[in-house]
């Protein structure tokens, strides 16, 4: 029988060499929530911007965002790309968040499985965008698994390309299983960020394995 993945001697291992990254930066809940879906498809640098765009234009807000119109939203947000298809989502987003008085605190009120359940229902949200509004916006113990997670793991020998959002999200769930408090979902918020910073340095789509941190990876260079 194959052992367990060491998931969390991986994310000491990132920790130590990266430190805490402190991620997702944000000055609101809906700020953070506007930036899950901006950021799909995309670099944070451009999501970044259009939120910053969105934030001096005083649209960062539910009912301001449902009422700006329609090309205006696409230019504050093109530098995010799919303007048209982004600016649909972050429409059902802030109509969703009408039936919660535009608060997001109140709509994070809800229990874990009911919340994700009535996020994956908004058009334009899937499962990574809803766990990071969980994880990072509702301070809910859930781990976002993306691409660079993907990439990393199938590197490492613990899962196949194809291998299911839900499988990769387990792996983590069950080495560091999650419980009610405020400090397991910190540690899934850096050890997703981690993952991220780690992507961007060595794990690259072409790999950079020379002084990569992961020392048990078979694809290691001293």
């Amino acid at each position: 029988m194959m052992s367990a993945p060491p998931v969390h001697r991986l994310f000491t291992l990132l920790l130590a060499a990266y430190g805490a990254q402190r991620w997702w930066p944000a000055r609101s809940a809906f700020a953070m929530m506007a930036g899950a879906v901006l950021v799909q498809n995309t670099a944070w640098t451009g999501a970044a911007l259009a939120v910053r765009r969105l934030e001096e234009a005083g649209a960062l807000h539910p009912a301001a965002l449902r009422a700006l119109e329609e090309t205006w939203l696409w230019e504050l947000i093109r530098p995010a790309g799919y303007f048209r298809v982004k600016a649909k989502r972050l429409r059902a987003l802030a109509e969703f968040l009408q039936g919660h008085g535009d608060d997001p605190e109140r709509l994070f009120q809800q229990e874990l499985g009911a919340l994700r359940r009535a996020l994956l229902g908004v058009h334009g949200i899937g499962q990574e965008t809803a766990d990071s509004i969980l994880c990072y916006g509702a301070a809910q113990p859930i781990f976002v698994v993306d691409a660079y997670t993907r990439r990393l793991f199938h590197r490492l020998g613990w899962s196949s390309p194809q291998a299911s959002y839900e499988t990769l999200q387990s792996m983590v769930h069950h080495a560091m299983p999650p419980d009610a408090g405020p400090a397991a979902a910190e540690e899934f918020a850096e050890f997703h960020a981690l993952i991220v910073r780690h992507a961007k340095r060595h794990c690259r789509a072409r790999p950079l394995c020379i002084g990569c941190p992961v020392t048990f990876c078979p694809m290691h260079r001293p």
